[in-house]
């Protein structure tokens, strides 16, 4: 089991002008494996406040896992992955990928996508589009690899075979 952070961010989400119908999203997704929420919250577009939330639940609440959804696009107000860029050690440029990669396939609008996945001690960042549709299957695609992931950066992982299904 590992612990998960979901921190949605959306100037109206944080202002109760939307339900927040992405974090729900991968709330449910991630029902579906071993892990505990630990954390939920919903910022406005702010770097400042972003940077502040990763920094607390990486080196706070040592959440294994963080995962972000909203602010990856061009308009002005995105600024999820420069925050995100700004607390993590090392990028993980695989996850954004795949992500990108999939989505590709159902729509050309995916290579507009500024996500970016990293880590920040021991604990995994990873930047979702905003939408429901997208947080569904960006998250899906990296699953498979996530638990890896987790065990890898705690120093809990043996050989890196390829997993037979």
């Amino acid at each position: 089991m590992f612990t998960v952070g979901v921190l949605t961010v959306s100037d109206k989400g944080s202002r109760g002008e939307r339900q927040d119908k992405s974090g729900e999203a991968i709330r449910e997704i991630l029902s579906r494996m071993d892990v505990r929420i630990a954390n939920y919250g919903i910022v406005p577009d702010e770097k400042e406040l972003i940077v502040e939330k990763l920094v607390n639940w990486a080196d706070e609440d040592n959440l294994d896992v963080v995962i972000t959804t909203g602010g990856t696009g061009l308009t002005p107000r995105d600024v999820t992955p420069e925050a995100t860029l700004t607390v993590v050690d090392r990028i993980v440029p695989g996850f954004a990928e795949a992500m990108r990669a999939e989505s590709l396939k159902k729509t050309p609008h995916a290579m507009l996508s500024r996500a970016v996945v990293g880590t920040r001690g021991k604990c995994l960042i990873i930047n979702l589009p905003g939408s429901p549709k997208a947080v569904r299957e960006c998250l899906e695609v990296i699953l498979p690899a996530l638990p890896h992931a987790v065990e890898t950066l705690k120093g809990q992982a043996g050989e890196c075979g390829t997993s037979q299904a």
